[in-house]
């Protein structure tokens, strides 16, 4: 379900500027468009009115984790096409578990691997089939 001429539109939710302002970077280098929002609140409210196609979600945010944002994203059926890659530096095979376990279509560690993040934003935007 990608918008405006098959671009992809891909929502950042991270609460450090630094690291969201490097998403964006890469997001927008692989041409897709991008937003961004730093708190868990504005990330569900945007999700709700944006359908983004990804969304690349910190797990820990204020005032609700990526979590919680997880599992309110899986139970609202009008979000079923939104795509979820939860970010961590808490990379353990638990919090993997429990990001896949809570709906998350993918999971990449902090910090980084460009590659892998890349390869996790590709995979989740093919086209189905």
């Amino acid at each position: 379900m990608t918008h405006a001429h098959g671009i992809p539109r891909i929502l950042v939710v991270e609460d450090d500027d630094n690291i969201a302002v490097a998403l964006q970077y890469i997001v927008n280098r692989e041409g897709m468009t991008c937003e961004r929002v730093a708190t868990g609140a504005d990330a569900l409210a945007r999700i709700r009115d944006t359908h983004p196609d990804l969304v690349l979600l910190d797990v820990m945010l204020p005032e609700m984790s990526g979590y919680e944002i997880c599992q309110d994203i899986r139970r609202d059926g009008t979000l079923l096409s939104v795509k979820v890659v939860m970010m961590t530096a808490r990379g353990s095979a638990s919090e993997r578990h429990k990001a896949l376990s809570l709906g998350a279509d993918g999971f990449v560690t902090k910090p980084f691997d460009l590659p892998v993040l890349r390869q996790e934003m590709r995979r989740l935007l093919a086209p189905a089939g």
